[in-house]
């Protein structure tokens, strides 16, 4: 993390601060991918970042604070799934590798993230507005740029007028936040990772182009 960091109190951390509060952060993700988020306590993260609770209190009011902040970091990163889409040819056989491109990028971001992004989604489905907020920042970015795609090809008359684009935009992106999220339920139906992405890939390409895959 760079740039100015404060305290709890407002005061601004030095560089050995800022290092202690992201070693805090480290240490509650690695803790939040192999805990239920409830169970983690303050005290437990503390002892794993080799410090002390009241140090833990300097930097964030509590687990939950400290969360969010991770959270945020994710949201940061999932702002450049929007590259995936955005000036790529939807057209042709250029359709066909934006729509494997889109589906790959968005399943390794999943599984890179999958620890807070549990517990965003955990946070969005019991009302609170805040981890809601983060959760849509995260699906905002490839929605919007799913919804120029379909409209640059109405435009073109290559995709029915009919067709709502953010309809069409927010339904894929939840369909591919969906399976994201339950990659490993996959294998439980014998279906392998080498078989699910060919047929989402299949799947966005359909919802956007209206066609399938050039071959």
């Amino acid at each position: 993390m760079t740039g100015q960091v404060r305290t709890v109190d407002g005061r601004v951390a030095g560089r050995r601060g800022q290092a202690t509060r992201q070693k805090l952060l480290d240490c509650l993700s690695e803790m939040l991918s192999s805990s239920p988020y409830r169970d983690v306590k303050v005290i437990d993260v503390a002892r794993k970042a080799g410090t002390s609770p009241a140090t833990f209190y300097q930097y964030f009011p509590d687990v939950e604070g400290a969360v969010l902040e991770i959270a945020e970091e994710m949201a940061k990163d999932g702002a450049g799934l929007t590259e995936l889409v955005s000036g790529r040819s939807w057209v042709g056989k250029g359709a066909k590798q934006a729509s494997e491109e889109l589906v790959e990028g968005f399943l390794d971001f999943w599984r890179r993230h999958d620890a807070i992004l549990r517990v965003v989604d955990l946070g969005a489905a019991e009302g609170d507005k805040r981890f809601y907020k983060i959760r849509m920042k995260v699906l905002s970015s490839v929605t919007g740029s799913l919804t120029d795609a379909v409209k640059e090809l109405q435009a073109k008359g290559r995709v029915d007028k009919d067709v709502n684009p953010a309809a069409m935009a927010g339904a894929l992106v939840t369909m591919l936040s969906s399976v994201a999220s339950h990659q490993k339920g996959f294998q439980t139906w014998g279906v392998k990772q080498a078989e699910l992405r060919p047929s989402l890939a299949l799947l966005v390409h359909l919802g956007i182009t209206g066609k399938k895959p050039a071959k």
